[in-house]
């Protein structure tokens, strides 16, 4: 039977994950810091507005609009300070991804992305048969972009280049002049710039240099990515979205063929749609709670890995993500087998998200903080050994 090589990944488990589900199935007791699903976090939740708001007799009406519903998209245009027409809904930030891909590149085309970065590029490229450039972050205390690299990266048959603010695990924005910097490249190429912005709301301190929404500026054809997955906790609704700026005809043409795709799948439920105004209301006492427990939980690592410790927590800006730096004796993987098998420890390794070099490991600030710091004490005992 013909399958496509599109779809054609390895499925075997690596041994970090056969060696997590061993230890899962003996019940064995683990400090899980890799934890990221708000739903589970022991966030709180307003649920009698939440199930009110999706209670809704237009619910059971069906008026499909290809870019979304009219009250939806202008409560996230509002948010942005955008015409609702440059709003589209998608069901993920992943299916905005996918919508994106198809309009703006052919098969063969090339995507630039970042690295470090989540690992889920390669899958969503690699469906519409495009290839993937990365460009690296550079570290000395704070993540920048490696501008001369990245214009290197550039090659006869790139489309687009994906920045993700802040970037995950990174934890790092761009700042005025690398948004900059990408919205001339990019209208100097004529690429697509593509900004995935899920933790946007998720700074965890003030600073000026700081760039806002990509779609703030319009030197070239500019999409900004969100969901209600992050910004407001709600991974389970399905509800993304692509927020567009940039100059015309290149704009309104873009959103034209967006609008084909979505009418193509249709695939925004309506009760989210009818909810989403009342549900982005109710998103900011989430997203003060979260901010709290990151920076306490930031400010727990710190303390617990201070020096003397062969740990280091890299600077993050916001994000859910803690990037930890340890001695280079041996690989992020072993590292992350060794604190699994002799502290019980959860974490994950760097090389999960494509960091380079030495060794590194990735905790998720969103954890609950009794279990972070117990995390931490673990995670500092076994490195005094």
């Amino acid at each position: 039977m013909p399958f496509a090589r599109r779809s054609a990944w390895p499925r075997a488990e690596n041994a970090l994950s056969e060696a997590v589900s061993r230890a899962r199935a003996s019940e064995r007791p683990l400090v899980d810091l890799t934890l990221s699903n708000p739903t589970e976090a022991g966030l709180p939740l307003p649920e009698g507005a939440l199930l009110e708001a999706l209670a809704d007799a237009a619910n059971l009406g069906y008026h499909p609009d290809p870019r979304g519903l009219p009250a939806a998209r202008q409560a996230i245009a509002a948010r942005l300070g955008l015409d609702p027409g440059r709003v589209l809904l998608t069901a993920s930030t992943s299916e905005a991804y996918a919508f994106l891909f198809k309009v703006l590149a052919d098969p063969g085309d090339g995507v630039l992305v970042p690295a470090p970065s989540y690992p889920l590029f390669e899958y969503l490229a690699g469906l519409e048969g495009l290839a993937l450039a990365p460009y690296r972050l550079r570290y000395d205390g704070r993540w920048h972009l490696d501008r001369d690299a990245l214009r290197e990266a550039v090659g006869p048959r790139a489309r687009a280049i994906v920045a993700i603010h802040p970037n995950n695990p990174t934890g790092s924005y761009l700042s005025r002049e690398e948004l900059a910097f990408l919205a001339d490249l990019c209208a100097e190429r004529g690429l697509a710039l593509v900004s995935d912005e899920v933790f946007l709301d998720y700074a965890l301190s003030s600073d000026p240099a700081r760039a806002p929404s990509a779609v703030s500026q319009a030197r070239c054809l500019t999409f900004s990515l969100s969901g209600l997955s992050k910004l407001a906790g709600l991974p389970q609704l399905k509800l993304g979205w692509i927020a567009a700026s940039g100059p015309e005809p290149a704009l309104s043409e873009a959103l034209a063929r967006l609008e084909l795709v979505a009418d193509t799948y249709l695939s925004v439920s309506s009760p989210v749609q009818h909810a989403a105004p009342r549900l982005l209301e109710l998103a900011a006492g989430f997203q003060d709670a979260v901010r709290a427990r990151l920076r306490r939980n930031l400010a727990t690592a710190r303390e617990a890995l201070a020096p003397p410790a062969p740990a280091t927590p890299l600077h993050v800006d916001g994000g859910w993500s803690l990037p930890l730096r340890l001695p280079a004796t041996r690989t992020g993987e072993a590292w992350a087998l060794e604190l699994l098998e002799s502290e019980g420890l959860l974490v994950q390794p760097g090389y999960f998200y494509d960091f380079e070099g030495e060794a590194y490991l990735v905790v998720s600030l969103l954890t609950p903080e009794p279990v972070f710091a117990k995390g931490m004490q673990r995670l500092r005992a076994a490195l005094g050994r």
